[in-house]
């Protein structure tokens, strides 16, 4: 019905990673609430925009909340495991992450899901947001979330946000540029990928893929070349021998005149255009190159060319000056320590690299990445509840890239993991405003953690602690969280609480149901492993890569002397030639 009005206690606008979570966890705590999506899946990053190998938190101990579920769904749903690409230890059919959504909305009687439909005005009343209007209805709410892509609900309603780079002068961020220059003025923002999935037809010719307009092959030469073909394919390995294409080298990033995508409806769209023609081209030159065993993936995604995503991968947003800023400062390792100090009102979790995306440059940053587990992962950081919320604006919270955060940290914080974290909090946060009634920048910070905490359905981790991986349903899983909350500054440098004596409580969430390898121990360097198996026979004098997320197991690995005999249960990743131990015996010393 045109001109129609609706009323929520909570209204998300965007159906993207952070949207959906915050829409779930608003909804799952009672709030009637509303999102509307553009497109007719949910999820972001996660599905819409392809990149189903998702980055970070893929430790034990990380994987809570709605993240952790999101997980444990994927591994029920689909069969032959997550171990398929060399890029993440998670890779999916996106077909499957967006069932897993729309199953998860659907559950909920109080959330009203309408898709097909972007915002075009932001209502307000003096300073505070009170609704927003689409093509033909308008939507009034309590607390209405920012879940867009490109942080438009920022935009329209006039609210003060970033776009681009901050000087060293700023925030005195190390790796942040003493002045502006031809190459910030270039690339305000990381490039985005319009991911493209292709498929290993085998045997049968795949059909040819066109070249689309502005074909410069020279673009792409030496993509692959310290790689390797088939590594470069598995890189995002999907299962059904499909392939996420999002290559940063000499591949299918693009950022010509990315700041197109905030000047004008028309600029936006020319650019979109270009990138997926980008993508195009980019494929075509992989099935030149390689043969035509590789096409275009058939019936991936719900659009006319379905083997597109139906959305860039947009790595960065316009950002919101909330009440707090996230700092390069702030995701670094503290001195001496392998984590990063934690808010006082953190809210979320992460762990990833500083890692940024511009295609003819190599932006020198400031490292944070560690070896566990015997696998290189990141420094962790806490999101602060503060960076959500607008300096000056009531009404309103953001849940998407968009949060404040300044341009280098955003390499940081814009993952698949930490965006659903960031949602997941903004949800729980707009219902309980709605039970308290009271603005975003009133609500208790302490309360707002023991709800998430405690929540029923899908209780999250917001203080990263390495060797906490027992189920958040043991007592001392909340235990040590709220001791931290309690005193941040007693939070420990090596990110483990002290004292530790729950290996045998990690061993409840351990079966020995995955496949059994006994074979001779290799100690390359401190937390870099080698295994060459013995049996069974079908790997016999193969060596692999040995990997863990599990705090205890990751104990023991580096207790283990070079030589020694054991007995490992995990799981083969071929992409990444890594085992992931799932649980070991010694055998021999």
């Amino acid at each position: 019905m045109v001109n129609q009005t609706h009323t929520a206690d909570v209204l998300v606008v965007g159906g993207g990673t952070g949207g959906t979570a915050a829409a779930i966890q608003a909804a799952r705590r009672g709030a009637k609430t509303i999102l509307v999506s553009e497109f007719p899946w949910l999820g972001g990053m996660l599905t819409t925009a392809g990149v189903s190998a998702p980055d970070g938190n893929e430790l034990v101990a990380f994987q809570t909340g709605l993240w952790g579920a999101f997980l444990q769904e994927l591994r029920h749903r689909q069969s032959g495991g997550l171990d398929n690409s060399w890029v993440s230890f998670f890779s999916y059919d996106p077909r499957i992450g967006a069932e897993i959504f729309t199953d998860w909305v659907k559950e909920l009687s109080n959330l009203h899901w309408i898709c097909g439909r972007v915002p075009l005005e932001v209502m307000q009343l003096r300073n505070c947001i009170t609704g927003v209007r689409f093509a033909d209805f308008t939507v009034n709410a309590k607390i209405i979330l920012d879940g867009t892509e490109l942080g438009d609900l920022l935009a329209l309603g006039d609210i003060a946000y970033r776009w681009g780079w901050e000087l060293r002068s700023q925030w005195q961020e190390p790796s942040a540029p003493d002045v502006f220059n031809s190459f910030t003025e270039k690339y305000p923002v990381q490039s985005p990928t319009w991911v493209v999935i292709m498929q290993d037809f085998g045997e049968t010719v795949a059909p040819k893929i066109p070249a689309a307009p502005n074909y410069d092959h020279s673009k792409f030469i030496g993509a692959w070349d310290n790689y390797g073909a088939e590594k470069f394919l598995n890189y995002g390995r999907l299962p059904g021998d499909l392939f996420m294409i999002n290559w940063p080298i000499c591949g299918n990033d693009y950022g010509e005149g990315v700041g197109r995508l905030i000047e004008s409806e028309s600029s936006k769209s020319e650019f979109l255009q270009e990138s997926r023609w980008y993508s195009q081209n980019f494929a075509h030159f992989i099935q030149n190159q390689l043969g035509d065993r590789c096409g275009l993936a058939k019936e991936v995604f719900p659009c006319a060319d379905t083997a597109f995503a139906l959305h860039p991968y947009y790595r960065e947003s316009r950002r919101l000056i909330g009440l707090t800023t996230i700092r390069e400062q702030d995701i670094l390792p503290m001195s001496g320590g392998k984590v990063a100090s934690i808010y006082s009102d953190a809210i979320a979790i992460g762990n990833y690299a500083n890692d940024h995306h511009y295609p003819d440059f190599d932006l020198p940053l400031q490292p944070k990445s560690i070896r566990w587990g015997g696998r290189w992962t990141g420094t962790p950081f806490t999101i602060p509840y503060r960076c959500l919320v607008p300096a000056a604006t009531d009404g309103l919270l953001v849940c998407e890239k968009n949060i404040s955060v300044s341009h280098i940290a955003n390499g940081a914080t814009r993952l698949q993991p930490v965006v659903m974290g960031i949602g997941q909090a903004a949800g729980m946060a707009a219902a309980m405003c709605v039970e308290f009634d009271i603005q975003p920048r009133d609500l208790p910070i302490r309360t707002l953690q023991e709800a998430l905490l405690q929540d029923e359905r899908s209780p999250v981790a917001i203080i990263p602690l390495f060797n906490l991986d027992i189920s958040p349903k043991h007592p001392k899983w909340l235990d040590w969280q709220l001791y931290y909350l309690n005193d941040p500054q007693i939070y420990p440098l090596s990110g483990n609480y002290p004292n530790s004596n729950l290996a045998a409580d990690s061993k409840q969430v351990l079966t020995r149901q995955n496949d059994c390898f006994t074979g001779i121990f290799h100690r390359l360097n401190q937390q870099d492993y080698r295994f060459t198996i013995t049996t069974p026979a079908t790997y016999q004098g193969q060596t692999w890569q040995l990997v863990t997320g599990r705090s205890h197991l990751d104990q023991r690995l580096q207790a283990c002397l070079d030589g020694q005999l054991l007995t490992i249960w995990g799981r083969l990743n071929h992409s990444g030639h890594w085992l992931l131990v799932e649980d070991t015996d010694i055998l021999r010393k």
